[in-house]
């Protein structure tokens, strides 16, 4: 039996023929141009199934179903769209509209939700049953799995641990709070914080590094001027591990999960990341008896969410 997931994003529609492993046969995807209301979207959703179930010269019968992860908030029940920051409209009715297009069951998780099932099922928490999955990227994606299952509240919206506030009245978030994990732990707070350093410190290796253009700076330019000695860098680094730290630690004492498994683009740091974290973890939970809550770095990049829709069924 086979499953297809979609990764619906703001540019792109990701989808993928998964089988019953969480191994992906084959990919293809469209630009979205969310622009043109979610009509035209669904459309090629359904053609891009479409097109990989006869690519593998399947039947529709071959089918288990189809899920799609969306970002934002999502009523599966009725498989309503509700809303989502990405796009200019709410309330669409995702599932039915598909079904006009294709005669197959149709799930809908949100998109960080879909990423810890990927992770559940096919990658770094593949062998536990209960575990978080983070994304660090322009904000703080996340996903719990209880049981083997996604965690998302009575009414689908739970997971969102980037919106819990580590400094009152702090940094402003895009959420409309002050002080948010996000705001401090994700890529985007790394990089306000590395050009807020390169403005302080001019010679800094960060401003060589990025030929003094503040636009230049990314996720990676503090780490690498560390790696070079760079003082202002360092402190950075040091300001940002010891920020993500703390929500973590927050996450192991309300829920202690088996594993929390770190994706996103400032996981590629590796250990140079997490082999810091997690003294820092250790030393502060509130638990400190055996065993205790491992902390690694996802494993299925980009496919999570694929595969993680595909695995979306009830």
């Amino acid at each position: 039996m086979y499953y297809l997931g979609v990764d619906l994003g703001g540019t792109n529609i990701r989808a993928g023929l998964v089988d019953e492993y969480g191994d992906i046969i084959r990919m293809n995807n469209l630009p979205t141009l969310r622009e043109r209301g979610f009509e035209p979207i669904v459309r090629d959703i359904a053609m891009l199934v479409r097109g990989l179930i006869e690519d593998e010269s399947l039947d529709p019968a071959d089918i288990e179903h189809i899920g799609i992860g969306i970002p934002g908030t999502v009523n599966r029940k009725k498989g309503l769209l509700i809303y989502a920051n990405n796009f200019d409209f709410a309330n669409v009715p995702v599932v039915e509209q598909l079904r006009s297009h294709i005669d197959l069951p149709v799930y809908l998780q949100n998109d960080a939700n879909c990423a810890a099932l990927g992770e559940s099922a096919a990658g770094a928490a593949k062998d536990v049953n209960d575990s978080i999955t983070l994304t660090l990227g322009t904000g703080i994606g996340g996903g719990i799995i209880a049981g083997g299952k996604v965690y998302s509240g009575f009414n689908d919206a739970a997971g969102e641990l980037g919106h819990t506030v580590i400094v009152r009245g702090g940094e402003q978030c895009t959420c409309g709070r002050k002080g948010c994990w996000e705001a401090y732990a994700s890529a985007t707070a790394l990089i306000r914080m590395t050009r807020r350093a390169a403005q302080e410190n001019p010679a800094s290796l960060i401003n060589t590094l990025t030929d003094g253009a503040p636009g230049k700076i990314d996720a990676r330019t503090a780490f690498d001027a560390e790696k070079q000695g760079d003082e202002a860098a360092a402190e950075v680094v040091g300001e940002y591990i010891d920020y993500l730290s703390e929500g973590l630690i927050d996450l192991v004492n309300i829920f202690t999960p088996e594993r929390i498994v770190i994706g996103g683009g400032v996981s590629r740091q590796g250990e140079n990341l997490l082999g810091r974290v997690r003294p820092l973890v250790e030393e502060k939970i509130y638990f400190k008896g055996e065993p205790r809550t491992s902390i690694v770095q996802a494993r299925l990049g980009d496919k999570a969410g694929i595969i993680g829709a595909a695995m979306a069924g009830d």
